[in-house]
């Protein structure tokens, strides 16, 4: 098996296999948007947010274009097309009529969205009905069907990829809850039969069909009428499915961006239950940290990507290495040679990834070994035909005998025990709240367990709070208690700021979009008499009626940690005197000293100190003008 020295010589925290399981594993999205450009879209009229009237069209338009730019931030491998019908002139592969695709020079119907797709679309309201135009594509006494055409031309926008490692998907944005209403007779019975088979169609391939549908002020969009059979629902999901008349393009938007933020794989485990048997999970992660997106190198000239090769060179020949390198290990005055797959052999905890050992009561399991949010399992068939229902046995057995399930959770290199609890599958009115599955906890090694140390005081009895200072307490705690607190209300300003300067960059805006920081302190609100109160009697109780705001200590803080570092930089400076820098730099000695003596010069100089020993030996190099 050939192995990647890389992953193979790195260190185990690093855990190699993960992100590329998770990049291998996660499938990417290929979304057409569908959306109706007939007169009615552009008439009816709905307030916005700015009291201002907007079009359904404009509405439309604006999800799909706030959407456009969160994907091509988050998700910037998901391709996407952008597909009129209703519409006076045609562009598209099929030649169909009433159906026009938006798209850009340089770029396929269904391909990535890039900054100049994006800038064009966001004028796109200027220049529409002038190129592209507006007319009903479904009248009486004529054939047509603009609705089948847009779905036909949707389809085979979706034909590339495979339906097991991309997500396809049409959503559909219209207020026309009856598109064949104005027909009579045979020919609408016709045309609602041809409309509906080519969207199963579509499905039976594994094309997903959902609907944005946008109400009248007057009157609410009935599903009932086609789309539910268009999209396949029945019973409770149709009553459930009935959207708000008068819904606002901030709740468009929302509800546009649940459908884009699906649940991803994260990574497709076999679970070893018992007597060699083995059923097929998909994880998937409930909390992820939102990091800044990769760095791509691009070519000064051509700017296209730029591959990064290594290779081998032998020192002795200067012939390029064939083979991976070896490694070898001094024992007893002989080097012990070892090969990539020896040291794999080597290295490998276990050859599976999720082996089950045993069960122990749910009262075995205590808050504080779970140190990370957890992951959670649920079954699959498509590799392993019988996990959904080995899986569904497990799953009613720990909920019986409230027991959870301990196993083996490991890769090549990094290993842990994980505790497997069942949850039950919750269901109130609006629908499921929480599915049936499995949470995997990640059960902690015995050093990540601290025990509270106690407070050793050997002259003083340690401080306690007494009953009023605790009631104050209580009572300023009650009043700045934050109803209905979640993490999602609050965004990081960091990321918020740079995907906006971003934005500005790619676009090229003349104005950064506001970026308002709803981490600060909510003056306002601490501001009200009933908190001011109560802080006032937190602190009188605390520190008395004498209690003045002095930063006297913080001044004494700031003073001592500075006479510090003074003192550390004074004896940088003593020491770095003692070498001869120029000459070590000339003679190529400078790899030699230590990473402390390197930072004796940066730390005399004021340079930084941070980096690896190349940074540092770099910096003193610059510094020096060699």
């Amino acid at each position: 098996m050939e192995l990647d020295p890389d992953d193979v010589f790195r260190d185990d925290d690093d855990d190699p296999e993960n992100e590329a399981l998770r990049e291998r594993a996660s499938s990417k999205d290929l979304v057409v948007y569908l959306v109706d450009a007939s007169p009615k879209m552009f008439s009816t009229k709905c307030p916005s947010e700015d009291q201002k009237d907007e079009s359904h069209f404009q509405i439309a338009i604006s999800c799909i274009l706030e959407s456009l730019k969160t994907q091509i931030i988050n998700r910037s491998y998901d391709e996407v097309a952008v597909c009129f019908f209703n519409t006076r002139e045609k562009k598209n592969l099929q030649d169909s009529n009433n159906v026009y695709v938006f798209n850009v020079a340089d770029r396929e119907f269904l391909d990535r969205p890039t900054a100049k797709f994006i800038k064009e679309f966001s004028h796109l309201e200027e220049f529409f009905m002038k190129d592209i135009g507006s007319q009903h594509g479904i009248v009486s006494g004529s054939r047509e069907n603009s609705l089948y055409n847009a779905l036909w031309v949707a389809q085979a926008l979706l034909r590339k990829g495979s339906a097991k490692t991309a997500d396809k998907r049409i959503l559909i944005f219209t207020d026309e809850d009856d598109p064949f209403g104005n027909i009579k007779g045979g020919a609408k019975a016709d045309m609602t039969r041809t409309t509906l088979q080519r969207a199963k169609d579509a499905q039976d391939l594994g094309i997903s069909i959902e609907l944005l549908p946008l109400s009248q002020l007057d009157r609410e969009f009935d599903i009932s009428l086609f789309y539910a059979d268009l999209i396949g629902l029945q019973g409770e999901d149709l009553a459930q499915f009935m959207p708000a008349a008068g819904e606002r393009m901030e709740d468009m938007k929302y509800q546009l961006r649940k459908r884009m933020f699906k649940k991803r794989i994260v990574r497709k485990l076999t679970f070893s239950v018992a007597n060699g048997v083995s059923i097929e999970v998909h994880t998937y992660a409930f909390i992820r940290p939102t990091v800044l997106g990769s760095i791509t190198w691009l070519d000064s000239v051509t700017n296209q990507p730029i591959k990064i090769e290594r290779s081998f060179i032998c020192a002795d020949t200067g012939a390029l290495m064939q083979e991976p390198p070896k490694r070898f290990q001094t024992y007893k005055n002989k080097d012990v040679k070892f090969s990539v797959e020896e040291l794999s052999e080597i290295k490998r905890v276990s050859t599976g990834q999720l082996r089950l050992l045993g069960f122990k009561p749910l009262s075995c399991l205590k808050d504080y070994h779970n140190l990370r949010p957890s992951t959670f399992i649920f079954p699959s068939d498509e590799e392993v035909i019988g996990s959904t229902r080995i899986f569904i046995a497990l799953h009613r057995s720990m909920i019986r005998l409230n027991r959870f399930a301990v196993a083996f959770y490991g890769t090549s290199s990094h290993s842990q025990l994980v505790a497997l609890i069942a949850q039950e599958e919750i269901i109130d009115s609006g629908g499921q709240v929480e599915p049936p599955g499995m949470h995997m906890i990640y059960l902690p090694y015995s050093d990540d367990i601290r025990h509270a140390e106690e407070l050793h005081s050997t002259n003083a009895a340690v401080p306690r709070a007494n009953e009023d200072q605790i009631k104050a307490a209580a009572a300023l705690i009650k009043r700045i208690d934050l109803k209905d607190f979640s993490v999602y209300q609050f965004a990081n300003p960091a990321l918020q700021r740079h995907y906006a300067v971003l934005q500005a960059l790619a676009l090229e805006e003349d104005d950064l979009p506001e970026i308002k920081d709803e981490t600060l302190p909510d003056e306002e609100g601490l501001a009200r008499p009933g908190i001011v109160k109560a802080i006032e009697e937190f602190k009188l109780s605390i520190y008395g009626d004498k209690y003045e705001e002095s930063d006297n200590a913080g001044h004494k803080k700031v003073s001592e940690a500075s006479k510090k570092r003074k003192a550390l930089a004074d004896s940088a400076v003593q020491k770095s005197v003692q070498y001869n820098w120029a000459e070590l730099t000339d003679s190529g000695k400078l790899k030699d000293l230590t990473v402390v003596e390197l930072k004796f010069y940066l730390t005399a100089h004021n340079l930084p100190i941070t980096g690896k020993k190349e940074d540092l030996i770099k910096r003193i190099l610059t510094h020096m003008g060699k």
